[in-house]
């Protein structure tokens, strides 16, 4: 049986938890409280030095970093292949991994951080607070949490946070044009990876980034009608749940908005 430490909210995992549902693969989920840091107790650190989910555990093992997990259940379940095409097909793939992983995943901590994690923080002591992020591991990170925890929406990363996703929605619908799927016409692990970053934007009400983008628009209403999608996803967020998320987005929108319209 596969474990895997996960949070409902989180983008990466919600992508190996979609890889699972698409291959059908038995697992059993152990939640991780991101909002009271859980994720960098010692005992986690010893499965995840990185302090980060999701950690995937088979066989003893832990198996770390989200696309480096998709791959992994890849290789151990082949079946539905989330890998196929040409050789270019699976280096656009593998392009798109590089791009949500590297630009994509901070800009949607950088929107969600302050909605989600901040007012837990903001809850606690000062001392307390600069001690939780100290132990973040990853210096960037720590220092982006720092920043967002100070100046919440109006902090330098949320700006370039909504400037990374217009770029990568019009990335997308330049891709779409001549195909179905990000990486060809078969759904792939870019697919199942890119999904949970528009989840993001719908869940807080957002869909006005990619409402002018007509390719990128069908795409998302394909993805969230996937089984996978509702099970590994959408069933995590209760109506109460989602309604909270709404009103937390529309009390941002218009911060949100006003970069969207300077980076227009």
């Amino acid at each position: 049986m596969i474990t895997l430490y996960t949070h409902p909210m989180s983008p990466c995992a919600q992508k190996v938890r979609i890889v699972l549902a698409e291959k059908r693969v038995a697992w059993e989920p152990k939640l991780i409280n991101l909002q009271q840091k859980e994720n960098l107790q010692a005992w986690y650190l010893k499965l995840n030095p990185l302090g980060v989910v999701p950690t995937l555990v088979e066989g003893g093992q832990p198996v770390i970093e989200s696309s480096i997990i998709c791959e992994y259940l890849e290789d151990c379940y082949p079946t539905p292949s989330l890998r196929q095409g040409t050789p270019h097909q699976i280096a656009q793939m593998r392009l798109w991994l590089k791009h949500i992983d590297i630009k994509l995943h901070p800009s949607c901590g950088a929107l969600q951080w302050p909605l989600i994690m901040r007012p837990a923080l903001l809850e606690k002591t000062s001392e307390e607070q600069q001690s939780l992020i100290s132990q973040v591991i990853e210096k960037p990170r720590r220092e982006r949490q720092r920043r967002l925890l100070d100046m919440g929406l109006n902090a330098p990363d949320v700006v370039d946070a909504v400037r990374t996703y217009a770029f990568t929605i019009e990335q997308m619908e330049e891709a779409l044009q001549s195909q179905k799927w990000l990486a060809g016409d078969h759904f792939s692990l870019a697919d199942c990876a890119m999904a949970p970053y528009f989840q993001t934007l719908l869940q807080f009400g957002w869909a006005a980034f990619f409402a002018a983008s007509p390719k990128v628009e069908q795409w998302v209403k394909q993805v969230c009608e996937r089984p996978s999608f509702i099970s590994a996803v959408s069933a995590d967020f209760p109506e109460d749940t989602c309604r909270e998320l709404l009103l937390l987005g529309a009390d941002a929108w218009p911060i949100i908005e006003q970069h969207l319209q300077e980076e227009k």
